[in-house]
């Protein structure tokens, strides 16, 4: 069966990556899953983002990150919010605060795919893709 959703497809593969504690994880390229990406890693949640391959088997490298010497995983959970089948919207006012600021909703807006904090700031909107911490 084809995967009609890959946001939730790359949250999962770097949810049981960083579960596993691999280094890094590869991804299907895409503009939304680039942005999506880019997110994740000005929030800290991953070290770097490279690309490999060329055309439709173009992927996306994750570096994932931990923290002290067991190695315990930035990323505790990873939940999409609006699905293909039911979207969310909120308003800039509406945007929810995850874990009192400690976690990041990532939303994509009319101005690009930014945090929840960029949305506020910029006073935008959008679909509330997933929430991280």
């Amino acid at each position: 069966m084809a995967n009609h959703d890959p946001i939730s497809d790359m949250l999962t593969r770097i949810r049981n990556a960083s579960e596993k504690k691999h280094q890094n994880t590869k991804i299907p390229a895409s503009r939304m899953s680039h942005s999506i990406a880019k997110v994740l890693q000005k929030e800290g949640f991953i070290a770097d983002i490279s690309e490999e391959g060329e055309g439709i088997t173009k992927h996306l490298v994750l570096e994932l990150k931990y923290s002290g010497k067991h190695r315990h995983p930035i990323i505790r959970s990873m939940q999409r919010v609006s699905r293909p089948g039911l979207r969310i919207y909120k308003k800039t006012r509406g945007l929810p605060k995850i874990l009192g600021g400690l976690g990041v909703a990532i939303v994509s807006t009319s101005k690009g795919v930014m945090s929840d904090r960029d949305a506020r700031k910029q006073g935008v909107g959008g679909e509330v893709l997933c929430y991280v911490y």
